[in-house]
């Protein structure tokens, strides 16, 4: 299981990497035609490019270096909870393959952040 959960939380480290950079770095580039950026101003998509950028340090390091495992938890937690938002912002702009995406990475999290939790703890 141990295993199973490093390589998710790598995988996922690396997608949410990828997002906050365009979020963040990228935003006008990335958001020309899709709807559902005009949910919420410039600054607050910055804002949770940041935090994905922070949630995917936070998804490898404490837990690779043993110090504070329970951020790895944390993380995954965070991550879980921003996905749930994206569904609902996705869901109000009818945009469904997002919806889908959105939702399964909020299942991966929730698993990362329960695995890390009870089933594989680092502790």
């Amino acid at each position: 299981m141990g295993i199973l959960l490093w390589v998710l939380q790598i995988l996922a480290a690396l997608l949410y990497g990828a997002s906050g950079v365009l979020k963040v770095f990228m935003f006008d580039k990335v958001s020309e035609g899709v709807r559902s950026f005009n949910a919420l101003p410039r600054e607050a998509w910055m804002v949770l490019g940041i935090l994905e950028l922070v949630c995917m340090v936070g998804l490898i390091v404490p837990a690779a270096f043993h110090r504070h495992p329970a951020l790895t938890v944390l993380a995954a937690t965070v991550l879980a909870v921003e996905s749930i938002v994206f569904v609902w912002v996705h869901t109000k702009y009818r945009e469904f393959p997002p919806i889908i995406l959105s939702g399964v990475l909020g299942l991966l999290m929730a698993f990362i952040a329960y695995g890390r939790l009870v089933l594989s703890p680092i502790f």
